[in-house]
């Protein structure tokens, strides 16, 4: 028999982090937490405003779900999003905590090792986001949050930055078919290697329509194996977040059959602890793009937390997931 518990988790950020649709001081996250025979696992999820989530509420999704659940009954019984994605990852750990073996193991997938992240610049004035650029141009790959009318002063203020680092770019449906046109070229100029998400879901019917210079790839219009089928002509990669599939369960599942259907994969994250990362490091391996940099953001993690180093973002450590 399986307890589920929850409780709510506060995390201070470095800096303020800002996107296109608003800016945050904290990370606020829900943690479930799975018990059976004195043995507890943890799973970690950010609920999010853009699909109509609060803690409060996923807090009620998970308290409404019946005692000793496994994971396969799980699948039928939320749908995709935020509270899954707790109670999914919380009851993979309890798992293999009883197991005494690790997740990947009892996943049957190969043992992971680190994978290179992007950091990701948030959106500010250009010469704000030209001296982030700076004290980060050691980093391999950056990430650069936009989706605003005047975005081509911080793409070059960006660059004018760090001159060699690699660049993609997170629009967070930002822009509109005609923006996007008319920035595309301009993208290319600077170097970056990827737009995620210009347009926004829903509304993105004219990617399949205007030339893609540069990879295209679907955050907000993708969510789980159900999403692929609209997205053939439009996307070219698909961004796996946990807290949108509904766990590591269907996120394994969905990179398996994007990569099917020929999308390049990215991995990546709401802003979370290492808690929300640690499964997340297991799809990212041979990702395309892996942008798993929560923490990195944070003034605060868990303890222990995910290591970072020269070599990227490593696997978890058993006492802090799976």
């Amino acid at each position: 028999m399986v307890d589920l518990s929850v409780t709510f988790d506060s995390f201070p950020l470095a800096e303020v982090f800002t996107i296109s649709r608003g800016a945050r001081t904290t990370a606020e996250v829900l943690t479930v937490h799975a018990t059976a025979n004195g043995v507890t696992g943890r799973g970690e999820c950010v609920p999010y405003a853009r699909y109509g989530e609060t803690r409060e509420s996923v807090a009620e999704q998970v308290a409404a779900l019946p005692t000793g659940l496994d994971r396969a009954a799980l699948q039928g019984l939320l749908p995709a999003g935020a509270a899954r994605n707790a109670v999914d990852c919380a009851l993979w750990d309890l798992e293999a905590k009883r197991a005494g073996r690790r997740v990947w193991e009892l996943a049957d997938l190969p043992a992971p090792g680190p994978e290179i992240t992007a950091f990701t610049l948030s959106l500010e004035a250009p010469e704000t986001m030209r001296a982030a650029a700076a004290r980060n141009a050691h980093r391999p790959l950056l990430k650069i949050k936009l989706g605003t009318p005047d975005d081509m002063p911080r793409l070059e203020a960006v660059r004018a930055g760090a001159p060699d680092a690699r660049i993609i770019v997170d629009a967070n449906e930002g822009w509109s078919a005609a923006v996007y046109g008319d920035l595309a070229p301009h993208l290319l100029r600077l170097g970056v290697e990827m737009v995620e998400q210009p347009l926004p879901a829903g509304e993105d019917a004219m990617l399949a329509e205007i030339d893609r210079p540069l990879p295209v790839c679907a955050d907000e219009s993708c969510h789980d194996r159900a999403s692929l089928p609209d997205l053939a002509g439009k996307y070219d990669m698909v961004n796996i977040k946990l807290d949108k599939t509904g766990g590591l369960t269907e996120a394994l599942a969905l990179r398996d059959a994007a990569r099917a259907q020929g999308y390049a994969v990215m991995v990546g994250c709401m802003v979370g602890s290492s808690l929300a990362m640690a499964p997340a490091v297991l799809v990212a391996q041979g990702a395309t793009v892996t942008d798993l940099d929560g923490p990195l953001l944070l003034a605060e993690d868990r303890t222990p937390a995910l290591r970072y180093d020269a070599g990227g973002v490593h696997p978890p450590a058993a006492e802090l997931w799976g």
